[in-house]
């Protein structure tokens, strides 16, 4: 049975396939600031895991793919939810704020196989290091940071500017190989299933 990764995300798929899983890919539609205002003052756990589902139902109606894996990830900082910030400067505002400090990144994954679906939530504290306006400003540039919750990666050019993990660190990435082996043995499944060429 092949994964279906219902994510455009490049940080996703690349996780996957170094743990030795190819997926399919299939981005989903699903109109994500539509559920976040819709789940206006909800916990940040709960908004990460009734996105992840969408994108995961999304894909599995419309292809009609058996086993689905959607992902959703928010970085909470003082009590608020940070998703994509889309712009330079909602990004650079960001990026101010969270130089020398730590927050929580929290990735919703919700598994839809054929015995049912499964949800769960990856957790790792962030602790950014101090940043210049250099570069952050040098950051900004890249582009990177405008397409990611938070406003920056481990696995790219954020990299250089995350101190320290404190938890899962596939979950920053995007999708926890931990956590998708417990949702995959819920549904009967083991991940050695998914390996390439086994």
């Amino acid at each position: 049975m092949k994964l279906c990764l219902a994510s455009a995300s490049p940080g996703r798929l690349k996780v996957l396939t170094g743990a030795g899983i190819t997926p399919e890919v299939i981005v989903s539609t699903v109109d994500e600031d539509a559920i976040f205002q819709r789940m206006s003052g909800s916990s940040a756990s709960d908004v990460v895991l009734a996105l992840a589902r969408a994108k995961a139902t999304a894909v599995a109606e419309t292809s009609g793919r058996e086993l689905v894996i959607g992902c959703d990830s928010m970085f909470v900082m003082d009590g608020q939810i940070l998703g994509k910030p889309y712009t330079a400067d909602v990004a650079r505002s960001r990026l101010r704020t969270m130089a020398d400090r730590a927050g929580v990144l929290l990735t919703g994954h919700w598994l839809i196989a054929p015995s049912g679906s499964f949800g769960g939530v990856s957790e790792a504290t962030v602790y950014v290091a101090a940043m210049s306006e250099a570069e952050i400003e040098s950051y900004i540039a890249t582009g990177e940071p405008l397409h990611v919750a938070g406003s920056f990666t481990i696995d790219g050019y954020g990299g250089p500017f995350i101190d320290r993990i404190e938890g899962d660190p596939h979950g920053v990435t995007g999708l926890s190989l931990p956590l998708l082996r417990q949702l995959l043995a819920q549904a009967g499944l083991s991940v050695t299933e998914l390996w390439d060429g086994i």
